[in-house]
């Protein structure tokens, strides 16, 4: 039985509901019905006893009928009381009416501040047809533009698999990057901001450091005056000369203005992939690597030295080219120091925790693993090595540890067993074992610790309230639109 009939057979008393959708339905399957057989409202309230104006309320969807009086309507309409509650309107015309009724009741139309329109016999079918066709396309703009949490999670969980079976890999982007370094004769060694500057002025743009860039943003491309608005402020987590190939890489990449978030995300990762691949040029980098490989003495922060990058951008552009080049299948974690992954990425075999929806971002990783040991080690100048047994296999994994302003972040890359003979620190006598997803890994506490405390303990936890609000709205999520244009108007004269 459902919500709306228990209401009907358990409630008779109940005679108005203002919001309910089946009093809108069965309103319109009794005008339909009472039309059907030429009776004006009159006529029928005099058959079943009731007035006129109770039965427009009815008809209208803001009062529910009796069952004695939905049995006299019945009986007066020359129909089953079950064909007077069917669940299909009875027409075009009416299923309409009841979508156009229902959305006027609902929160988005009052949110509009829009008068109501009577959908009475007098509303025009092209009308009735235009306002639903109106309501149904806001509400998918807004659900295509408006990504709950989970959306996003499932929308990163279905791109790290793209990544995983290319191997992070991306021979478009990489040949891009090519054409962009061979304009300006860059073949190895670090990419100066000089040679950064020709690249901009080579693809038609002019760069301007200002004081006054729009809080939300970390860059600003004016497509119409081809400017391009970075931050003179030096305080900054992101290497300034990311930033600025970032901006460049949605132009070079023909990047439209996303539709939902899993574009912009994707479009995200694509720009952070062309930055690297210019920071770290394909060939020299992977000539690089394979002497490291036969010297077995590859480090990524041999790499991140050579290339004048941060160790997090060293470990990515390993990613990308550590599998396609070197046949070395590897993992990449990037975990905060209350234990949460940031970002994630592998394609060996090793098991990271995740959700129903395959996220990895957001979950804790196990306490045992080398990206969450690393933050005791009193050592935070050299790289940190440690063996991990895993219900998957063996790993060896290197990382070391970097402060940002949201606090202290590790940052790990691994391969399996088989192929540490190819890194340095693959000599580390620091062996742990892992047995996660099983909670007696790590999630429970110590039985001796849990019996001391259990019951006696109240902590007020850290509300994560990013992880329960839904994604900022707009093409281009958290980014305040108005903020921008009125930067641009004021710059653009």
């Amino acid at each position: 039985m459902t919500t709306s009939s228990w209401n009907r057979t358990r409630q008779p008393e109940t005679e108005t509901v203002p919001e309910g959708e089946d009093a809108i339905s069965l309103g319109r399957r009794l005008r339909h019905l009472r039309k059907s057989r030429r009776m004006t409202l009159e006529e029928l309230g005099a058959v079943v006893g009731t007035a006129p104006s109770q039965l427009s309320l009815m008809e209208n969807g803001k009062r529910e009928p009796r069952l004695g009086m939905l049995q006299s309507l019945a009986k007066a309409l020359e129909v089953s009381v079950d064909q007077l509650l069917g669940a299909e309107p009875p027409s075009r015309r009416a299923a309409l009416e009841i979508a156009l009724e229902r959305a006027q009741r609902g929160p988005l139309y009052e949110s509009l501040g829009l008068p109501k329109v009577r959908t009475s016999a007098r509303l025009p079918m092209e009308a009735l047809e235009a306002l639903v066709g109106l309501q149904a396309e806001l509400e998918r703009r807004l659900n295509e533009q408006v990504a709950t949490p989970e959306e996003a999670r499932r929308a990163n969980a279905e791109l790290r698999g793209i990544m995983r079976r290319q191997n992070n890999y991306f021979p478009d982007i990489e040949a891009e990057a090519q054409k962009v370094l061979a304009s300006v004769g860059h073949t190895r060694g670090p990419l100066s901001q000089h040679l950064i500057a020709d690249i901009a002025a080579h693809l038609g743009f002019t760069l301007h450091h200002v004081g006054d860039l729009p809080h939300s943003t970390r860059s600003v491309t004016d497509l119409k005056n081809r400017r391009i608005y970075l931050t003179q402020s030096q305080r900054t987590d992101h290497d300034p000369r990311s930033v600025l190939l970032q901006a460049l890489g949605h132009y070079v990449l023909q990047h439209k203005t996303p539709e939902n978030y899993r574009e912009f995300l994707r479009q995200r990762v694509a720009t952070n992939y062309f930055a690297a691949a210019l920071l770290l040029p394909e060939k020299a980098t992977v000539e690089f690597l394979q002497a490291a490989k036969a010297a077995k003495e590859i480090a990524v922060e041999d790499i991140r030295d050579s290339f004048a990058v941060s160790y997090e951008t060293a470990a990515h552009r390993f990613t990308n080219l550590a599998t396609e080049h070197l046949g070395i299948p590897t993992h990449f974690q990037k975990t905060h120091q209350s234990g949460i992954i940031y970002k994630a990425y592998e394609n060996d075999g090793v098991t990271f925790p995740q959700d129903h929806t395959g996220a990895i971002e957001g979950q804790p990783s196990c306490k045992k693993w080398t990206s969450r040991v690393v933050f005791d080690v009193p050592d935070r100048f050299s790289a940190y090595s440690q063996y991990t047994d895993t219900p998957s296999g063996t790993y060896w994994c290197t990382a070391r540890t970097e402060r940002a302003a949201a606090g202290e972040f590790s940052l790990s890359v691994g391969v399996p067993y088989a192929h540490v003979k190819w890194f340095r620190g693959r000599d580390t006598p620091i062996r742990g074992e892992s047995r996660c997803p099983e909670e007696s890994c790590c999630k429970l506490p110590p039985s001796s610790l849990a019996q001391e405390w259990s019951g006696f303990a109240w902590p007020s936890a850290r509300a994560h309230s990013h992880l329960l609000a839904a994604m900022p709205p707009g093409a281009f999520p958290g980014v305040d639109e108005t903020e921008v244009y009125s930067f641009l108007q004021t710059h653009s004269g």
